[in-house]
């Protein structure tokens, strides 16, 4: 069980749903600052696991490069990826696809399946959080706003008694 005020912090970082699972083949659009210039590059593979929870979530895409094998772990919320698109999906029996890796060509791709993305249970909790806060933001300006219409109003009524109580001379 997490606390809930790091719970309210992690809620904070997710920018994103997670709408792919284990076995889809998925673009990742990051980031790459190259001194100071940034450009986006994709990363076109297999997700072969998905870890950790909350916003220390992460993902392994696996790709064929040059007859080589290349794994890559994404933090799924972080600022660098831009977006993460799924490209179809994997039929799967597995929650780690680690067996991949010894695979070979024809071996290694999973057969195709037609799925809905998954409902992001955290994605739609740190909406819920976002619009609270915004919500309770716009009471806080609310409530100031008036507290301070109060202020000017008893200001100016309080220097109108000043002026009618001294005597003329």
């Amino acid at each position: 069980m997490i606390h809930p005020k790091l719970e309210k912090i992690h809620l904070q970082q997710v920018n994103r749903p997670l709408n792919f699972e284990i076995g889809d083949t998925v673009k990742v659009h990051y980031k790459i600052k190259e001194g100071n210039k940034e450009r986006i590059q994709i990363y076109e593979g297999v997700v072969i696991a998905i870890s950790g929870r909350g916003a220390g979530k992460t993902f392994t895409v696996r790709r064929i490069s040059h007859d080589v094998g290349v794994e890559r772990i994404f933090p799924l919320y972080a600022p660098t990826i831009d977006k993460i698109e799924k490209v179809r999906s994997g039929r799967v029996r597995r929650a780690k696809l680690y067996y991949l890796r010894e695979k070979v060509g024809k071996h290694a791709r999973l057969k195709e399946v037609k799925r809905e993305a998954p409902k992001d249970k955290i994605y739609e909790k740190a909406q819920k959080l976002k619009e609270e806060m915004e919500n309770a933001k716009k009471a806080a300006e609310q409530a100031e706003q008036q507290v301070s219409e109060n202020l000017a109003e008893n200001e100016g009524a309080s220097s109108a008694e000043q002026n009618t109580d001294q005597p003329a001379g």
